[in-house]
């Protein structure tokens, strides 16, 4: 079962490093103004994107698996075509706890992968959005 309730998003959210996968050079878009955001609330964005040498002032990676540092959650800003390769590169790794797919972004079969491996899917759900919605004052 994906992740539904306030008080397990609220405990996933205290997670601080997250792997953006399809972030963007592109302000305006959303897979850049979200992870912007992430990084003024003090999470340590990591850009997944093939196509740039860094996003918000961090080196991009190729892929999550040229990725060095531990990762707690992956924030999927992709087509959800892609969602069952994306799950095959999060379960290669031993560190990602949390997959996390932004709004209208879904593939049951690679959750439930996911799901069965022992890491955490919250799908349909903006990080920002919950984040305001959880941490306001």
């Amino acid at each position: 079962m994906p992740v539904e309730s306030d008080a397990e998003l609220r405990e996933l959210l205290g997670l601080r490093t997250v792997a953006v996968v399809g972030c963007s050079t592109t302000p305006g878009k959303d897979a850049h103004e979200i992870p912007e955001y992430l990084v003024e609330h003090g999470y340590d964005v990591i850009p997944v994107n093939p196509n740039a040498e860094e996003v918000l002032g961090r080196p991009a990676y190729d892929s999550l698996s040229e990725v060095e540092e531990e990762i707690d959650v992956v924030d999927v800003f992709r087509p959800s075509d892609e969602v069952a390769g994306i799950v095959d590169e999060v379960l290669d790794r031993e560190d990602v706890k949390v997959l996390w797919l932004q709004l209208r972004i879904s593939d049951p079969d690679a959750e439930a992968r996911a799901e069965e491996a022992g890491v955490h899917v919250v799908v349909d759900r903006c990080m920002k959005v919950e984040h305001q919605r959880l941490h306001a004052p």
